[in-house]
């Protein structure tokens, strides 16, 4: 406890870090506070009797949409077209030329590229915008008469998703942690007390079974959460040796020093694609009735036994798939080459291609198999009796956000008060987050 209040004072007295924590929580709160202001021709009290009926995938874009999703909120969409936007962005830096060149203009190009994420934002909010009011505000909610409610709503739904995309930009920039990652992470925490509470009291109920299965759940979650850290803090050090230079008057290289392989090289990634491929039996028995069958009706379930079983074969093939985009073991070798570096065993070049790739797939396996068990996680809690709010807690995309983003948090925390000589936040060793961002794709520090 004394060790807590002297970090917290010593966070305190950094007056930039002090700053940059405040200006965080300020941005999240008004964000929080957009999350309830309702739609102008929306009766909030007619959404009641469509949204208690529950929908276990509508639950989870309600989850990511801090709530505001089922409230016919401004916020309603919340980050998820910046994050489409971004991903679809990326996906063009790899196969297209154009984007590739941006890529490697530095400054310059990064610029060009957020710049093209924000108008692709722009035109996927005006889609989903129109999406949203067509089959989620029911009749009786609407007090506009059509088409001006669907007009009007649009426009103020890309409006809240565009503040909120400036509200993560003015986050990462003026706050502490990456603005965007925040933002989720904030909503997902949102949702946790309303979880808990849906849980005690089913468990208190005369069939619920008592305090006992309550902690046993709590007990559960803990240790599933310790799993998910393991996952995405575990590396493989492939040791390089660098080779002897005399520059001048001074010896420098010879040193030994390593390349850290994740074993989750590729975040929620292949979650968030399996998920989207996931929607569309749903999306196909809404606009075509006459397509129905069990098959459809089970994947439309994400309890069922034919949902997690494709779910997690999506994540293991994506995993691989987004492991080989964004790990390039071609350009690790030749980088070392020119720098004077070998792997001790291993020739320069082909050799060490090769081995690199061979260490990223046997790697890629056991990791893309326990992202898959994370994100199938909130189904079997469920299936074990487990309050569907609460279920959602036990793994998948929000889970490991939650990890993720936690996790970057604290180390750049840890960063300012080394920085300044301050003790860590560990009394051992240190926080050790992710360099690059896995919630949205996008090559940033954070989610």
């Amino acid at each position: 406890m004394k060790k807590l209040i002297t970090t917290l004072t010593n966070i305190w007295k950094i007056e930039d870090l002090r700053n940059r924590i405040i200006t965080t929580l300020l941005l999240l709160l008004i964000y929080r506070i957009g999350c309830h202001v309702v739609l102008p021709g929306v009766n909030p009290d007619a959404l009641g009797a469509k949204n208690s009926e529950g929908n276990s995938i509508l639950d989870l874009i309600n989850m990511f949409a801090g709530g505001s999703f089922s409230r016919s909120a401004i916020f309603a969409l919340g980050v998820m077209p910046y994050i489409s936007a971004s991903i679809v962005v990326q996906l063009l830096g790899i196969a297209v030329p154009a984007f590739q060149k941006m890529q490697k203009e530095g400054e310059s190009g990064r610029k060009k590229m957020n710049q093209i994420t924000r108008y692709l934002t722009l035109a996927i909010t005006l889609v989903q915008a129109v999406a949203y009011v067509k089959t989620q505000v029911p009749a009786e909610a609407k007090t506009l008469a059509e088409p001006m409610f669907t007009i009007l709503s649009a426009i103020v739904l890309t409006a809240g998703t565009l503040f909120v995309m400036w509200l993560g930009e003015k986050i990462t920039d003026k706050g502490i942690g990456n603005g965007i990652s925040l933002i989720i992470m904030a909503g997902i925490i949102a949702q946790l007390p309303a979880g808990i509470v849906a849980e005690w009291g089913s468990r208190m109920s005369p069939s619920g079974g008592g305090p006992i299965p309550l902690l046993l759940e709590f007990v559960a979650l803990f240790f599933v959460v310790i799993f998910a850290i393991l996952v995405v803090q575990g590396i493989r050090k492939v040791p390089v040796q660098y080779a002897k230079k005399i520059v001048g008057n001074k010896q420098v290289g010879g040193v030994r020093q390593y390349i850290p392989l994740k074993v989750n090289a590729a975040g929620v990634m292949p979650i968030i694609f399996a998920q989207a491929i996931m929607f569309l039996p749903m999306a196909l028995s809404q606009f075509f009735p006459n397509l129905q069958s069990e098959f459809l009706t089970s994947l439309s379930n994400y309890t069922s036994v034919a949902y997690n079983v494709t779910f997690a074969l999506l994540i293991i093939a994506f995993t691989f798939f987004y492991t080989a985009i964004m790990v390039n073991p071609q350009q690790m070798s030749e980088d070392m080459k020119k720098n004077g570096g070998f792997i001790p065993g291993i020739k320069p070049g082909y050799d060490t291609n090769i081995f690199i790739d061979n260490v990223i797939s046997r790697i890629t396996f056991p990791g893309a198999i326990f992202i898959a068990i994370i994100a199938i996680m909130p189904a079997l809690a469920s299936k074990l009796g487990v309050n569907n709010q609460f279920a959602h807690f036990y793994g998948g995309t929000s889970l490991l956000i939650l990890v993720g983003v936690v996790l970057d948090t604290l180390q750049q925390i840890e960063s300012h008060l080394l920085m300044r000589h301050y003790d860590g936040l560990m009394k051992t060793g240190r926080v050790k987050g992710r360099s690059t961002a896995t919630v949205e794709g996008m090559d940033q520090s954070a989610i």
